[in-house]
């Protein structure tokens, strides 16, 4: 303990000066999900003074209901197979039920997310708010935004794509906009894959330029490279403050067989 003690003092002081950016979008009744999962659902089910203790106190409580890729969340690698295998090979069948989930490669297997940070600002580097509906994010682009922040992404970081989306989350029709989005390509998913990313992600519903059925960058992602997609971040503050670089945080629950899990990621600036 006397040995590490000074280390997390200074680990404190640090911490204490730093800014910390909420990177999650809120979770309300009505809010946007993907079409092919389920919705949140609230509700108090007790109010206060339903039951009252002696000295008049009381409480009210609830209960929520979800699906785990909704809102912002991390997709394990077991959320998509191709060919029937998942990451690793794999075969999906005899790896899932409907009530153990996935034995392989689920997201209680993920650990705490304590890493490199970089934003890429994909709208301010088109000179847009946020992108067109339409809109492919090509290599070039990925490019262009790295050299624009001043920083050269590394082996294991978590990048973010910011497409200014984050600013519709209130207008769920408009943010779902029929499974329709800005995002990458295969080959914008390579231009990442290749770099090593730990783990990619958006501001978007999906992770990928929509709609593709093939869905090609989850794919390359989760099953080719195991490599974590983050969907529905709120990246707005973020860019904002011009912060390119920082420590990103995020832990996923831990949810035996589950393909995904809801997070509170924070991104961290000294």
């Amino acid at each position: 303990i006397r040995t590490t003690l000074p280390f997390l003092m200074e680990l404190f002081d640090r911490l204490s000066s730093s800014r910390v950016y909420d990177l999650a979008q809120p979770y309300f009744i009505g809010m946007p999900h993907y079409p092919t999962h389920p919705p949140f659902l609230f509700s108090l089910v007790k109010q206060h003074g339903e039951y009252n203790g002696p000295a008049g106190n009381s409480a009210a409580s609830d209960a929520i209901a979800l699906g785990s890729h909704v809102g912002t969340h991390i997709d394990a690698l077991c959320h998509f197979s191709c060919g029937g295998k998942l990451y690793g090979g794999g075969e999906a069948a005899g790896l899932q039920s409907y009530a153990g989930g996935l034995r392989q490669h689920s997201i209680d297997t993920v650990p705490p997310i304590l890493r490199r940070g970089v934003l890429l600002d994909i709208a301010r580097q088109m000179g847009v708010d946020a992108l067109p509906v339409d809109f492919e994010i090509a290599p070039a682009q990925l490019a262009d935004a790295e050299r624009a922040a001043g920083v050269e992404i590394r082996s294991g970081d978590v990048v973010l794509l910011r497409t200014g989306w984050a600013r519709y989350w209130d207008d769920p029709a408009r943010f779902v906009a029929q499974a329709s989005g800005p995002g990458p390509a295969l080959d914008g998913a390579q231009w990442l894959s290749t770099r090593g990313v730990y783990a990619a992600g958006s501001d978007t519903v999906g992770f990928e330029k929509l709609p593709d059925a093939n869905m090609p960058v989850h794919v390359h992602l989760l099953v080719e490279n195991g490599i974590h997609i983050i969907e529905c971040l709120n990246l707005e503050e973020l860019a904002g403050a011009g912060v390119a670089e920082f420590l990103f945080v995020a832990l996923p629950l831990k949810l035996r067989g589950a393909t995904a899990s809801p997070i509170r990621p924070v991104a961290i600036v000294g």
